[in-house]
């Protein structure tokens, strides 16, 4: 039976294209599957911020920033907290990629045409020792263009492959099985879908209108993990996380549904960590949204006051932007599974931006003028529109009306005015010295040493009451679902292994599916910037070691 392609890619996201662009590099004939239509090419990359992680890179020199693989690699051990047998290829994989990001990663992306921000943000600062979780600097590299940005020259490598012949690309074929037709893996089947022309994110029709059936001599899984389909990720929710959200809301679309690592676990691969997972815990339901349910995370700066349902503070380090996880577990002891941030509009307008390629209109636009714009507004476009329309927004001129109004957008009126007066004012005493026990408070100063975030993402210590600074703004924050961390375990050349250790002979796997390397090389944590890279380190590896078993 002859061979429809050398090699079959499963998922049109950033580590599939990635892995195509890599095998038309080397020569061989690809057959690209995906279940949504063509104009979703890209995945959840499209609508990514378009962060990446390099370490000691040309932007952090120029602020300054004294980064280093050795303290780059700590802080990635140390926020991995890698402690199981299975982290085996996971660690090898965390070492490999900190030596990509310090290595060529950079070089490899702008010899494409990639661009950079020029201000690094600092994301997952940690507060704990220097052996713990967090960035111990800043590495969040903003691509010029953002997720669209990211994806650009891997879509056009794919198109050249195309142009030449060399690949096929298949949307609208869902599959549903691999198996055997000699001794490896060889042959994917699955179901056509009617055809469709819904926007980019929408729910696609599921309508079947016929069956398919390729062969190749090597399948690359890069399908993608969980995040929309809430119910598997309540499955696999830890106890270490406390008890399950009742209500999130989705950073992703509903396709991203975690079927395929099923059929991959089926035809005999391993699936290892699937309760390692990484959840926001400052969603807000998008104002305007683009799938069901659709939820926008904001990436704050440390200034706002971080309460629990019932108005108390968050302990320490628990600031807007240190632990992500290490808030949703205590969120989840709670009883509750919604938080607050309080602050006002000096805050907000700085320190306040929006995850997402369509929440930042300035940096996809690739617009110097409209992000000169963005910076010397009071607040920024996008973020205005969600204190205009947002569900999860108050927005009063004092604290009573504040405290009412947050009331009126939970089940229980929680929040009591005296106590939550009581500890703003506390706060906001605290704020004239240049000393204070109050460690938020230190954050903040310490924070605005860095120049990047002087410039446009720390506010200037002020008291939260001071009317000039108003008005008061609460906002309702929601668990948001979004990246697995588990997933088909691999080894350095990105081969699926089986419950036995053995390579499953012709399967290889990347991105999102293979925990993005090895099936978890984040560990328990991320430390942000880290997830398009792993599609993108990956998805290459995966490629040209596929390149090779062909060859």
């Amino acid at each position: 039976m002859a061979y429809d392609a050398d090699v079959i890619v499963i998922g049109a996201g950033l580590a599939g294209l990635t892995a195509t662009a890599e095998l038309v590099d080397a020569g061989r004939k690809v057959i690209l599957l995906d279940q949504e239509p063509e104009q979703s090419m890209g995945g959840q990359a499209f609508w990514s911020f378009g962060g990446l992680f390099f370490v000691d890179s040309p932007e952090q020199r120029r602020l300054r920033i004294k980064d280093s693989h050795g303290l780059a690699l700590q802080d990635w051990m140390g926020t991995a907290a890698f402690d199981r047998p299975e982290d085996h290829w996971p660690r090898q994989w965390a070492e490999a990629y900190v030596d990509f990001a310090a290595g060529e990663k950079r070089a490899w992306l702008h010899g494409q045409g990639m661009r950079f921000f020029p201000v690094v943000g600092w994301a997952e600062r940690g507060g704990y020792d220097a052996t713990g979780h967090g960035n111990s600097v800043p590495r969040f590299h903003i691509t010029w263009g953002t997720g669209p940005g990211v994806i650009a020259p891997f879509v056009r490598r794919v198109q050249a492959g195309v142009a030449g012949g060399l690949v096929q690309l298949k949307f609208r074929h869902r599959v549903t099985g691999l198996s055997r037709s000699a001794g490896d893996v060889d042959t994917v089947t699955g179901e056509v879908l009617e055809p469709s022309d819904v926007q980019r994110g929408k729910a696609s029709s599921r309508v079947v209108a016929g069956a398919f059936e390729f062969r190749a001599q090597t399948v690359i899984v890069t399908s993608g993990g969980i995040g929309g389909n809430h119910e598997l990720v309540r499955a696999n929710w830890p106890e270490r996380l406390g008890t399950p959200p009742e209500r999130m809301v989705s950073g992703v679309p509903a396709h991203v549904d975690g079927r395929m690592l099923g059929i991959a676990e089926g035809a005999g691969a391993r699936l290892i960590n699937g309760d390692r997972m990484w959840h926001y815990t400052e969603g807000l339901h998008n104002w305007d949204p683009i799938w069901d349910n659709h939820g926008i995370r904001i990436l704050p700066g440390p200034s706002s006051l971080w309460l629990d349902a019932r108005g108390r503070r968050l302990p320490v380090p628990l600031f807007p932007g240190f632990d992500t996880l290490g808030t949703l577990e205590h969120i989840m002891r709670t009883g509750y599974d919604y938080t607050w941030f309080v602050l006002d509009q000096r805050i907000i307008g700085k320190e306040f931006a929006l995850s997402g390629s369509e929440q930042n209109p300035d940096l996809t636009g690739k617009s110097v003028k409209d992000v000169i714009g963005r910076a010397r507004a009071d607040v920024p476009g996008p973020v205005k529109a969600f204190m205009d329309h947002g569900v999860d927004f108050v927005v009063e001129k004092d604290l009573g009306a504040l405290v009412r109004g947050m009331n009126a957008l939970t089940e229980e009126p929680l929040i009591d005015e005296a106590d939550l007066r009581r500890e703003i004012v506390a706060r906001d005493r605290e704020i004239p010295n240049p000393f204070t026990k109050d460690l938020q408070v230190t954050a903040i100063r310490g924070a605005r040493r860095y120049l990047g975030d002087r410039l446009i993402r720390t506010a200037a210590p002020h008291r939260i009451l001071d009317p000039k600074a108003g008005p008061l703004i609460a906002v309702r924050l929601n668990i948001l679902t979004r990246k697995s961390l588990g997933g088909l375990e691999t080894d350095l050349s990105a081969r699926v292994l089986t419950e036995g250790g053995d390579p499953l002979a012709g399967v290889y796997a990347a991105g999102e599916a293979a925990g993005f390397g090895g099936g978890g090389v984040h560990g328990y944590r991320s430390l942000e910037g880290t997830f398009l890279g792993g599609c993108l380190f990956s998805g290459r590896a995966a490629g040209r070691a596929a390149a090779k078993a062909v060859g």
